[in-house]
């Protein structure tokens, strides 16, 4: 079997992106990662990613049944839409380490220092609040197992990749139905199975629920952080931080900050705050309104880099090194693509690879066809 890999090349340092960290800190649960290509699945291909110090190198494969004749083009505007990559994040990091030093004068270095290139993420609504019903109580090892059974056992077929099949993120209408909660209790799901199914349930159920739809839901980004939340913990299964996590990881509220006994902990120790130590609903919403009063408009974002630097091991059971060195060749040709929120212009180094399978080893071919994209907004 014969596979063409198309690998692109997209001028982005990582400071701006880092694969590893972004895809490993408890955002995103579907990412597999083998020999430092991730690999991921969206609602017509598989999706892979590696990088280098200065560039994020991208490949796609689309499902059979898939209708897309712009692939390239379709691809790049879903990477640059999921990582956020409007917003400079050289700038952010800026910004809350001036914050930081104030607040820890003494300290030779600050969290973000350390820990360049995490992004928020803009993920699909509907998956984000299955995921976050799944993260109640639970471990991101165990949630991205749920997630991989989920997609498995309802998912639609996208297409398979050095010998694992790929599935989309099932909808409402495949988990709504009510043997969906007995197969999950098989599956491990405990009792998140009740909550998935009925959450489900909730957006086939146009006589109890007209206003909740996946509609709806996307609209939600264009609503008021406070509308996405009155919404959100109307669902089965969401509670006030599950709904802060929907609201910040896929509906733009990027201000929003999810509070836990850890960010509390870092909120007293690291950012002087003076109110209860212990977590409640006082404290929650005390130590939101602190973080966000001082890291401001992307103060969500900021709580995301505090947590994962102050967690002793962010390797959640997969293991990556930034920066591996990809070697690549270059030829000319342009194609015109245009994302709105995609800021700027870029100039991006395309190479196709062949790749042939042979006896279950990838063999290189040496014919080389590259391109130079250019996005502009």
């Amino acid at each position: 079997m014969t596979v063409d890999l198309v690998w692109r090349s997209l001028p982005l340092s990582t400071k701006e992106l880092s694969l590893s960290r972004v895809l490993r800190c408890g955002q995103a649960f579907r990412w597999n990662n083998v020999n430092s290509v991730w690999s991921f699945s969206t609602k017509d291909r598989i999706i892979l990613l590696k990088q280098d110090d200065q560039n994020l190198h991208y490949a796609y494969i689309l499902a059979e049944s898939s209708k897309d004749r712009n692939g390239p083009e379709s691809t790049l505007l879903f990477i640059a839409d999921y990582f956020n990559l409007d917003v400079k994040l050289a700038d952010l990091y800026e910004q809350w380490s001036q914050v930081e030093k104030k607040c820890r004068p003494g300290s030779k270095t600050t969290s973000f220092a350390g820990f360049p290139g995490i992004r928020m993420l803009r993920q699909d609504p509907w998956e984000t609040v299955v995921l976050f019903i799944c993260s109640s109580n639970n471990n991101v090892k165990r949630i991205s197992k749920m997630c991989h059974s989920l997609c498995h056992e309802y998912g639609t077929f996208i297409n398979e990749h050095d010998g694992v099949n790929y599935y989309a993120f099932p909808q409402p209408e495949l988990l709504a139905k009510p043997e969906v909660e007995d197969r999950l209790r098989e599956l491990g799901f405990g009792y998140r199975a009740k909550y998935i199914q009925r959450t489900a349930s909730m957006f086939m159920d146009n006589e109890n629920y007209p206003h909740i739809t996946l509609d709806s839901l996307w609209e939600l980004r264009s609503k008021t952080s406070e509308e996405a939340h009155e919404y959100l913990i109307e669902l089965c299964g969401v509670g006030p931080k599950v709904a802060d996590c929907i609201s910040l990881m896929c509906l733009d509220n990027h201000d929003v900050v999810p509070v836990d006994t850890h960010v509390l902990q870092i909120a007293v120790r690291d950012y002087k705050f003076k109110g209860p130590k212990t977590m409640n609903k006082i404290a929650y919403n005390q130590v939101k309104q602190h973080l966000r009063d001082l890291f401001g408009e992307y103060a969500g974002w900021a709580q995301l880099v505090m947590f994962a630097a102050d967690l002793s091991d962010l390797n959640n059971g997969i293991n990556q090194v930034d920066g591996q060195a990809i070697k690549h060749e270059v030829a000319d040709m342009k194609v015109e693509v245009k994302q709105e929120s995609y800021v700027g212009k870029v100039e991006q180094v395309v190479k196709v690879e062949q790749v042939e399978r042979v006896s279950g080893k990838r063999k290189i071919k040496t014919d080389m066809v590259v391109k130079k994209i250019k996005t502009e907004a």
